[in-house]
């Protein structure tokens, strides 16, 4: 993968902002940000084959997908001064739901099943789909904004 076929957006930076930060110890220092990404986050039709279709979750991947979310509040709160919360509640088999909510607000509401098998087929389906959940935010946050007056 080359840098150039991978167009970099708001969410994805806030996302590798949020993994580096976690990298206490710098074991992921050397790579770049889309051996990162990729390493957390691609999971290809082979490693898919890997998984079992029924298996519980482990409490590293809720997190990492966890992080996803809390890269859009982020980025939310970062651009209007809005305060987010991540609100994530997962079953051990993979059943589970996150929430992003500013105000009174729900700016994204993400149903999970079979979340042990979470993953993007490419890069640039997560920058896509991050970037789509961050777009849609502003726009439901637009709508639905408390008056000021």
């Amino acid at each position: 993968m080359s840098d150039q076929t991978l167009e970099k957006n708001a969410f994805t930076e806030e996302l590798i902002r949020q993994l580096r930060a976690t990298d206490q110890f710098g074991n992921w220092s050397k790579m770049s940000d889309e051996e990162l990404l990729t390493m957390k986050y691609v999971k290809t039709k082979e490693d898919l084959k890997k998984i079992p279709i029924i298996a519980d979750i482990d409490e590293m991947l809720i997190g990492e997908i966890k992080m996803i979310f809390k890269a859009i509040a982020l980025q939310f709160e970062r651009k209007t001064g809005v305060m987010c919360n991540v609100v994530m509640e997962m079953s051990h088999e993979g059943f589970g739901r996150c929430i992003v909510i500013a105000d009174k607000i729900v700016l994204v509401d993400k149903y999970f099943k079979d979340a042990h098998r979470f993953g993007y087929r490419t890069l640039d389906k997560l920058y896509e789909d991050g970037q789509k959940h961050l777009d849609k935010a502003f726009a439901i946050y637009e709508q639905y904004k408390p008056c000021k007056g």
